[in-house]
């Protein structure tokens, strides 16, 4: 095979064998931007054929405008040579993924799992010979394969797979530069300009190539097109892109009637197949076409052949013939092709819409149509594209802004949030029916997640969702009311907000006891409602049967009331459910939201929630979960004694809050949280205090009313080490005023430690044996916490000797738990009573990864590596791995071991009690 030769790419060339050469080592996704024509695909195609030289499979897909809105178009491209091998697969991806191609027949198509099986699918074909994956022109590829590839493209590390793509400018579509590496293709040197003209244009005068060269800014394309032009001198002032349009705009103009059909129709159409374009041309040019037609226009280099199949020789060639076209012929050939399609309606309802020349409601009811279908097929992106477009052609203004604001709701669940904030920002002076006014309302902000909480807007959610109670929209009323009750958690507006939510709950005609009622009154005011929503709670089925959304909402409901054994184990339901539906967004909140349960259980492990949390709401564009996970991690950091500054998690999330539209206190307070942690941790408790303090400030932007109880006893924690225990008494007084006496679990544990440590001498040893016999004693954190600061009144009032058991208990439980510093505080106090010899215990999880002791977990509870690939959207590869590098670091063999080293921590903090 000859190969055409490249001029001054060696360098390029080299960079990407580079990353072929080591595919064994890691996998890789890497792009190619630069202006059209500069030669991205000459490179891609070049290393293509190095890489089937060394024995890669090259799977290949090129990106066409025209197609852009055809669900799944380039997927079914990159796969078709190796999709055989979906037979092996496990059923709920095979169905999905043969689903979204429209192979099988299913109710509905999960993106995620269709992720997943395209993972799995070239993650097994690497088994055996390593891939690449070619995607020329990836601007132009339709999203819902995009958000697949991007999802294969941020786990391939550790696989022999490689994604080259080119596109003309650098993309985020494949995530950002973490994920995918982009190298600028810029124009070439004046010498190998010159050297190309030569090679490729030997007759060339010496000065028609220097005003050629000098033209083409090193263009490759360029250079070759106008080498081959006459030269006129013109054109001179207009962009070289603009030129090179022009110059293939006046080559088709040398076509035959029948000839121009066949390239305008294959401008616009949406496939590859030659016989659809030929029999729309046909329409076109009021003639019969035959295949002896396209050989002029193959002659002239406009399209390209192989077999059945055909292609635009270049973009620039389907964009300058698109350009070229009057709105009439577009409207003729979109018709031509539409009536030619019409076995196919997914692609005919398109050409049909671009063959109206006005608005016309039938085809916008056939696109809505369509924008169903495709969503039902998982292609969420494409199901928007349609609904705008019948945006577009509804004759009906009110119409038109109700199938805008579809749209936005669509870009909502694609975490799309440019599409959504243009959306509502056309739509919100319109005139809307109330219930799309009210649809409006609840998505204006909806990416900050509440934290445009002003009371004002606030209250008109909260009049919104009144009128829709009222005419009988109860299931808006509640989403109304959620949203508003959100704000508040991030934000708090005041009492009369607040209460005038409950009110407005109330009145929805739902059952007392339904999950979004409970979910609203956590949310809104959980303190003076706690003892109320708590007994919902204990006459509430889990999760309705299986559903993880009733179990999400109930989850949230108890967290916020503070009763985190329960919040606990409803966020793990539906974090299973979830999971198990591979619905990635609502679980990533959920895991967010159940690290903080976690926590304040003392339970100090980033791989259970908080890791994948932050990994999941980075992947689906959550920042506010993304920021709470993040604090959390930093929080479970300073627990186990990595705390010299604040960390890039902690300040990530710090960031995060700040640049929301109102500073959420919420992720503040926990940000303070996490900080007064640290201090504690490093033994600065004056530090700490200051800290912690601020969550109890009202004009303070990390002021958060319901997170002061989970905070308070961290603070009468730093108050009796500082001495400030007289004015922490002051801040624990207002907290149990709020609290009215609350029944959780969280607020009883953390108010009998402030009543212990902050009591005077005269009360203080009677309630701290009613605090270690009390709520903490089932927690080895909290339990541990009280026992260190018994110890400690004790041997500082010469009590040596009864000081020593709770002193060694503490020590104990901490060194169990990881906190190590809390551990070496015991020993600092039990070496002031005479006792010596105690050594820290070292564990071979403390050296995994979040990922690593994840892994572990699921591998000691007997899952397969498949098994363990479906539950954290990784390939059973890269499962397999991580177990092959975590067994040396835990001193482990085989699988059958790891369940009894990672229990013996377990053991030993339940031994400590």
């Amino acid at each position: 095979m000859t190969l055409t030769r490249l001029f001054g790419r060696e360098g390029v060339l080299h960079e990407l064998q580079r990353y072929l050469d080591e595919v064994d080592s890691r996998g890789v996704s890497i792009g190619l931007t630069g202006e059209p024509g500069v030669g991205k695909s000459a490179l891609q195609a070049r290393i293509a054929t190095y890489a089937e030289t060394a024995g890669f499979t090259v799977l290949r897909a090129r990106g066409i405008q025209s197609e852009s809105q055809l669900p799944y178009a380039v997927l079914h491209q990159v796969l078709a040579p190796i999709l055989p091998r979906v037979s092996g697969m496990p059923a709920p991806q095979r169905q999905s993924l043969l689903a979204g191609f429209g192979l099988v027949e299913a109710p509905e198509v999960n993106p995620f799992f269709t992720s997943l099986a395209v993972l799995d699918l070239l993650v097994e074909a690497a088994a055996e010979i390593p891939v690449l994956v070619c995607l020329d022109d990836l601007q132009w590829m339709d999203r819902a394969s995009v958000d697949t590839l991007a999802f294969v493209a941020r786990r391939i590390a550790a696989e022999r797979v490689i994604l080259l793509s080119t596109s003309r400018s650098e993309s985020q579509l494949l995530g950002d530069d973490r994920t995918t590496t982009w190298t600028r293709v810029a124009g070439l040197a004046a010498e190998d300009s010159q050297a190309l003209l030569r090679y490729h244009a030997p007759d060339l005068t010496s000065a028609h190539r220097d005003r050629i060269v000098a033209q083409s800014g090193g263009n490759p394309l360029a250079l070759l097109e106008f080498a081959s032009t006459p030269d006129t001198g013109t054109d001179e002032e207009l962009p070289m892109t603009a030129r090179l349009e022009r110059a293939f705009t006046a080559r088709a103009d040398e076509l035959d009637p029948v000839g121009r059909a066949v390239v305008d129709v294959a401008a616009l159409d949406d496939g590859d197949e030659l016989e659809p374009v030929l029999a729309a041309a046909a329409i076109v040019a009021g003639t019969a076409v035959d295949r002896d037609a396209v050989w002029r226009v193959l002659e002239f280099g406009l399209l390209t052949q192989s077999g059945s199949e055909y292609a635009i020789a270049h973009p620039l060639i389907g964009s300058a013939l698109r350009r070229a076209m009057t709105p009439d012929r577009r409207r003729q050939v979109h018709a031509a092709l539409a009536t030619i399609l019409s076995g196919v309606p997914d692609r005919a309802v398109w050409h049909r819409a671009g063959s109206v020349s006005g608005r016309d409601e039938a085809v916008a009811a056939e696109l809505e149509e369509a924008a169903a279908e495709a969503q039902r097929r998982g292609a969420f992106a494409t199901a928007l594209a349609r609904l705008e477009r019948a945006a577009a052609l509804s004759p009906d203004p009110l119409d038109e802004a109700g199938r805008l604001i579809s749209a936005a709701e669509l870009g909502y669940e694609l975490g799309g949030f440019a599409q959504v904030e243009q959306v509502t920002s056309r739509v919100a002076r319109t005139t809307l029916r109330p219930r799309d006014r009210s649809r409006l309302t609840r998505l204006t902000g909806v990416f900050h997640d509440g934290a445009t909480s002003e009371p004002t807007e606030i209250r008109h959610l909260v009049q919104l969702a009144r009128r829709a109670s009222g005419d009988g929209d109860a299931d808006l009323a509640m989403q109304l009311l959620f949203g508003a009750a959100r704000r508040v958690w991030w934000r708090d507006p005041g009492d009369l907000v607040r209460r005038d939510i409950v009110s407005a709950t109330h009145d929805v005609s739902v059952p007392s006891g339904d999950p979004r009622v409970l979910a609203v009154l956590g949310l809104a005011d959980s303190l003076e409602l706690n003892g109320a929503v708590i007994e919902q709670l204990d006459r509430t089925p889990p999760d309705d049967g299986g559903r993880a959304d009733v179990a999400a909402l109930l989850g949230i409901a108890a967290f916020c009331g503070g009763d985190f054994l329960r919040a606990d184990s409803l966020l793990s339901t539906a974090v299973n459910d979830l999971r198990a539906d591979g619905r990635l967004s609502l679980l990533a909140e959920a895991l967010a939201i159940r690290s903080w349960a976690e926590i304040n259980l003392g339970v100090f492990d980033v791989a259970r929630s908080a890791d994948e949390g932050i990994r999941l709401a980075d992947e689906t564009g959550q920042r506010v979960w993304a920021g709470t996970a993040r604090i959390a991690a930093a929080f479970i950091g300073a627990v186990g004694g990595h705390w010299s500054a604040p960390p890039a998690l902690l300040l990530q999330a710090e960031q995060i809050a700040l640049q929301l539209p109102n500073a959420s206190s919420s992720l503040l307070a926990g940000a303070q949280l996490a900080r007064g942690i640290g201090e504690l941790a490093a033994d600065r408790p004056s530090q700490a205090y200051a800290e912690l303090h601020r969550v109890f400030v009202p004009t303070d932007s990390a002021y958060q009313r319901v997170q002061q109880a989970w905070t308070i006893s961290y603070l009468a924690e730093a108050a009796t080490r500082s001495g400030v225990r007289d004015e922490a008494t002051g801040v624990v007084d207002s907290v149990v005023a709020r609290a009215k006496g609350s029944p959780a679990i969280g607020t009883t544990i953390a108010l009998e430690y402030c009543r212990a440590v902050l009591a005077d001498d005269a009360v203080a040893d009677e309630l701290f044996g009613k605090a270690l016999s009390g709520a903490a004693r089932p927690f080895p954190w909290h339990q541990a916490r009280l026992q260190l600061a018994y110890g400690s009144w004790l041997r500082r009032r010469r009590r040596v000797t009864e000081s020593r058991d709770p002193l060694r208990a503490a020590r104990t439980a901490f060194d169990a738990l990881g906190a190590k510093p809390w551990a070496a505080r015991a020993d600092q106090e039990l070496r002031a009573t005479g006792e010596r010899g105690w050594h820290p215990t070292s564990s071979g999880r403390e050296q995994l990864s979040p990922q690593e002791a994840q892994i572990a977990e699921l591998a000691a509870q007997g899952l397969s590596n498949r098994e363990i690939g479906q539950r954290l959207f990784l390939s059973h590869r890269t499962v397999g791995s991580h177990l092959y590098r975590l067994f040396p670091k835990l001193g482990v063999t085989s699988r059958q071991q790891l369940a009894a080293v990672l229990t013996d921590r377990l053991k030993d903090v339940q031994s400590s009690d």
